[in-house]
């Protein structure tokens, strides 16, 4: 189950925006957190098993990059990805389409994994006492960005 869901409806159909979604090259264009993202090794865009590198920031000096691994790649329905740092599960992050009547209906859902010992470590770190919080204040600024680039 997910510790924070985000819906938008947005005025597209739900392949435009599930192309926006699954190209990760492009996700530092509308997320606040990260700024950049590249396919790994073979991979040249989503499928099951993918892997790219995402980089982020929080703030004008925290930088760190994640290794992510696509879990599902349903072309208009759902993008989905799990987040590792150093080989450590970090969190589950999925975006789920729903075809609307003036377009789609786009859920950005975040689990976090990290084992309880790094929640608590990661507050100092990353400066950051409510990770929910702060994920559904990124999320909604995504979600609205995201909607601004499938509507143009």
């Amino acid at each position: 189950m997910a510790d924070v869901e985000v819906t938008a409806a947005v005025r597209a159909e739900p392949s435009v925006v599930y192309d926006l979604i699954s190209d990760v090259t492009r996700m530092g264009s509308w997320s606040p957190e990260t700024t950049s993202c590249r396919w790994l090794g073979d991979a040249i865009g989503p499928a099951v098993g993918a892997r790219f590198r995402g980089t982020n920031r929080h703030g004008p000096l925290l930088r760190w990059t994640t290794t992510c691994t696509v879990t599902a790649a349903v072309p208009g329905r759902r993008f989905a990805f799990d987040v590792d740092f150093a080989g450590v599960p970090i969190a589950r992050w999925a975006y789920d389409l729903e075809p609307s009547a003036t377009g789609c209906i786009v859920t950005e859902s975040w689990e976090d994994r990290r084992v309880r010992a790094l929640r608590v470590a990661s507050i100092p770190i990353m400066g950051i006492a409510d990770r929910a919080g702060h994920n559904r204040r990124s999320m909604q600024a995504t979600l609205t960005a995201l909607r601004l680039a499938a509507e143009a």
